[in-house]
């Protein structure tokens, strides 16, 4: 039967309409995976004598100081970025096979994930140093199975959190303000909680107590996807009354005010883009890693403009990067009116350079920190609506995957707004304005750089309708072949 599941992934993958792109993007997400595995490897290997020979520390004592803020940054990592297993369910339950299998089989497939099988590259080897630095063996053997368990343990919380996003905030904000106490050293909330991590080295046999604690979730959650899954039940989307808003205020816009319309009801309506509308907010304060220099990596005066349109472009990377795709399923129906693409590509576009002006207002703290910083935040915002609104949309005609808007609902079939594919795509963007402030800035200085930068950013929007002319053309060129992908189920 396993057999027969890992058959039908295989030539679902093969046979998608995005192939050769998936296969591209595979690739490249394998070298991201790998430099992560020898991230961890290195940690695991290094951490011990890094922690006692250069911070005079217990290794044991620190890692367990902070094991707490690693289990929920995983969690928080794992919600974002793992996807649940994909299994095309519905056709399956008209075949002789049993539910459970169905779900044993898309439960199991998480155990052998990525993101639990990094965390290994680094408790291994650290784990191997402390019984060769003369920790006991069963001491040691207690404390990682109990950690290994917890990492598992989270594993299924992030099965659950899918469907409860609700819980999954509350709990989040909660452990920002702890951290945030912990930092100021107003409350340490990892004194209450290295003991117990701490009690799981000095008497082993406590790590039953996670490992039970995990048999419990798997067995809660295999026994509630098995009782969900029926067509009339769980697999069916919920109908919800939703109340009419005309908003007037938009028909000034003319034509594009049908499709503005469309698209705040959207943001506002499905758990997907309004995770989008969440994860655009909090890359406002991106910025703080690169102008408090508080990291002596990004002191250099490239960076700067590499924050600067990231703080002000965190809904346009997010939400354009995916144009049309958020569409998708009703894009077989736009297609089939009477409407002309340039029309449905501007509202799109002043979606964007709207939310882009809204964060660059937000973003305006930065002043606290130098004109430079806020500077590079105002440049990128140009070069943002000039040129990367465009190039976005451009780059939109060739993603051919279809999004579940109510996709955060459910654990099968899940597909996340803020990805590892959504992150590669935004590096040509990028780069190129590093570029051209670097040749402003070795020619005449930093002032010259901003300068630079804003006008290739004001060029590229007095020729806005030209470019738009040639990406119009793109996606009629595209057109059939994107409907073809958005009517796959998978």
């Amino acid at each position: 039967m396993i057999k027969l599941f890992l058959s039908l992934e295989w030539k679902a993958f093969f046979r998608s309409a995005s192939f050769k792109m998936n296969l591209v993007f595979k690739i490249l997400l394998g070298f991201s995976a790998l430099w992560m595995l020898v991230t961890f490897l290195g940690l695991g290997v290094g951490a011990y004598y890094l922690i006692e020979k250069q911070l005079h520390l217990d290794p044991l004592t620190t890692i367990n100081n902070l094991l707490l803020f690693y289990l929920v940054f995983d969690l928080v990592f794992r919600y974002f970025l793992q996807k649940m297993p994909i299994v095309n369910i519905r056709p399956l339950l008209y075949l002789p096979i049993k539910k459970s299998k169905v779900v044993g089989f898309a439960l199991n497939k998480t155990i052998l994930s990525f993101f639990n099988i990094l965390h290994a590259f680094f408790f291994v080897p650290f784990s191997v140093i402390l019984v060769i630095e003369g920790h006991p063996f069963i001491n040691v053997l207690g404390w990682h199975a109990a950690i290994l368990a917890l990492i598992y343990c989270n594993n299924f919380i992030n099965v659950f959190v899918n469907s409860k996003d609700s819980v999954f905030y509350s709990i989040l904000s909660l452990f920002v303000i702890l951290g945030g106490l912990k930092y100021f050293n107003v409350f340490d909330i990892a004194s209450f909680t290295e003991p117990i991590f701490q009690a799981f080295y000095n008497a082993p046999y406590f790590a039953l107590i996670p490992i039970l604690g995990l048999g419990i979730l798997y067995k809660t959650a295999f026994s509630y996807f098995r009782r969900n899954l029926y067509l009339d039940a769980g697999l069916a989307k919920k109908v919800k009354i939703v109340k009419t808003e005309d908003f007037a205020w938009l028909n000034r816009f003319g034509s594009l005010s049908t499709f503005l319309k469309n698209d705040i009801r959207l943001l506002k309506r499905n758990k997907r883009s309004r995770t989008t509308l969440l994860m655009s907010g909090l890359f406002i304060f991106y910025g703080l890693l690169f102008f408090t220099n508080s990291i002596e990596a990004y002191n250099g005066p490239f960076w700067k403009i590499f924050a600067g349109i990231f703080v002000s472009g965190g809904f346009l990377f997010n939400f354009g990067q995916f144009v049309p795709s958020w569409d998708s399923a009703y894009y077989p129906l736009i297609m089939s009116q009477n409407i002309r693409y340039k029309e449905y590509l501007s509202s799109k576009w002043y979606l964007m350079v709207f939310a882009t002006i809204v964060s660059t207002i937000f973003a305006s703290f930065y002043l606290y920190f130098g004109w430079q910083a806020y500077a590079a935040v105002v440049v990128g915002a140009i070069y943002n609506i000039g040129v990367n609104s465009h190039m976005v949309l451009w780059g939109g005609a060739y993603i051919k995957t279809p999004i579940d808007l109510t996709s955060n609902k459910k654990a099968f079939g899940d597909k996340k707004s803020f990805n590892a594919k959504t992150l590669l795509l935004t590096i040509p963007k990028l780069v190129l304005p590093m570029v051209i402030y670097a040749i402003g800035h070795f020619a005449l200085g930093e002032v010259f750089g901003f300068v630079l930068v804003s006008l290739v950013g004001i060029a590229g929007f007095l020729f806005k309708n030209k470019v738009f002319g040639i990406i119009e053309k793109v996606y009629k060129a595209e057109k059939y072949k994107t409907i073809a992908a958005y009517k796959q189920n998978n």
